[in-house]
């Protein structure tokens, strides 16, 4: 009989937490359809579900119909993806989850005060375009797997100004080993006001990372465009884990990953809903590995409030019962 580390904290976070349900609140409220820019989250059942009751994922808002309600996802959008809704007369509510806003607002001051920044992520990313987006012609993006490859305005840079700020999804050490390499260039590079990295990417790092040595095989639960899922199988194998996957679902398990395995790793990202964990755990059972022992790093009780377009409506002096997290 095998056995399953089951990683806490895993999957939703606050902000993927908040982002869904402002689709879903949207939805009640006002009626499908209530188109999205970009998945809300990055999860195809969750995109899929939420298209069933209405949702319509476009990828930019040229295929929003004028005068519709549309909702920008949790990675963020750049302002002026905003100003062209308002040109446009679209309704629109921002989902963008507050940490990812933090970045942005960092990336403003730092450009109004003149220096030149290093953003360290995927420039494919929506999170990266939108933070470009905030301070155009003073964001150089560099990707933390080649952090020597630095663009060519940054090199003429030379020994002006400059700050780093890094994609919320990555992770903790390959970030830091990017900026240390950066600094190799720039001794003159200044650290954000804060840390970047999301509490929960690096919650849900720390606890893969915590199980792995004991793992001959660890499973993320997630979707493949997710970044801070596929982050979490190369912390599971770089914590010691003896082979790590993605998977969507249970669906895309391999009976053939189980040969020779006694304890296999569980965990998932933050935008992949806990009843798909539990479906893998039902197949591991099927499959012999049927005691699972959850291992707990730390506990996440942070809940953020809908955008002020969904929240209830209230008399002056009376407290707000407002609760948009679901834990």
């Amino acid at each position: 009989m095998g056995r399953v580390l089951l990683a806490a904290p895993r999957g939703y976070c606050a902000g993927v937490d908040r982002a869904i349900v402002t689709v879903e609140e949207a939805l009640r409220r006002f009626g499908p359809p209530v188109y999205v820019r970009k998945q809300i989250v990055h999860n195809t059942s969750v995109v899929a579900g939420l298209s069933r009751r209405g949702a319509v994922f476009v990828e930019e808002l040229d295929e929003v119909p004028d005068g519709a309600l549309v909702i920008f996802s949790a990675h963020g959008v750049s302002p002026a993806v905003k100003d062209e809704a308002a040109r446009r007369g679209l309704r629109s509510i921002d989902a963008t989850c507050p940490l990812v806003t933090k970045v942005h607002k960092e990336a403003v001051r730092m450009a109004e005060a003149g220096h030149e920044i290093v953003l360290i992520g995927h420039a494919e990313h929506e999170e990266v375009e939108g933070t470009v987006g905030e301070a155009p012609g003073h964001v150089h993006v560099v990707d933390p797997a080649r952090p020597d490859e630095v663009p060519d305005r940054l090199r003429a840079a030379g020994s002006g100004r400059m700050s780093w700020l890094s994609q919320t999804t990555l992770a903790v050490d390959e970030t830091m080993r990017a900026v240390g390499a950066l600094r190799e260039r720039f001794p003159h590079l200044a650290d954000p006001p804060s840390d970047d990295i999301c509490y929960a990417s690096q919650n849900r790092q720390e606890a893969v990372a915590r199980i792995a040595p004991e793992c001959e095989l660890v499973l993320v639960v997630g979707s493949a465009n997710s970044s801070n899922s596929r982050r979490l199988v190369e912390v599971a194998l770089e914590a010691g884990a003896r082979a790590a996957h993605l998977v969507d679902h249970a669906g895309e398990a391999d009976e053939e990953w189980l040969r020779g395995v006694e304890t296999v790793g569980v965990t998932s990202g933050a935008s992949a809903p806990e009843r798909l964990v539990q479906e893998l755990l039902d197949w591991l059972a099927a499959r012999g590995h049927a005691d699972v022992e959850q291992v707990t790093v730390t506990q996440e009780t942070l809940t953020f409030s809908l955008p002020p377009e969904l929240r209830p409506t209230r008399n002056p002096g009376q407290p707000s019962t407002e609760q948009a997290g679901r834990t």
